[in-house]
């Protein structure tokens, strides 16, 4: 299996063959985001495991493509998330989890 930023590189060269980066914009691309956390919905909702395994994945190639198109690497934007994440405290409210007031 390969690491999370080999297939990263696999992705963007993918995208970049397929004219992906220069050729659209982050507004198309969200587009295409939401058409596949919509089809992940479905999934969840059918409890199909493929669908959701597919789906996620979709959203994560996506994701790597906005974010090279905004010169970022999809990977240092997961570090910065989790670096503002990792103290927070807070309590479950209906199964969602609502951070503290600071």
């Amino acid at each position: 299996m390969l690491d999370f930023n080999t297939l990263q590189e696999k992705i963007v060269q993918w995208a970049k063959d397929r004219n992906l980066v220069e050729g659209s914009d982050s507004f198309r691309q969200f587009v295409k985001l939401e058409e596949e956390t919509l089809e992940l919905f479905d999934g969840l909702q059918a409890g199909d495991v493929g669908e959701i395994t597919d789906a996620l994945g979709d959203v994560i190639v996506v994701l790597t493509i906005i974010a090279e198109q905004n010169g970022l690497r999809l990977i240092d934007c997961i570090h910065s998330a989790y670096e503002e994440i990792k103290d927070r405290k807070g309590k479950m409210v209906d199964g969602i989890f609502v951070k503290e007031a600071v």
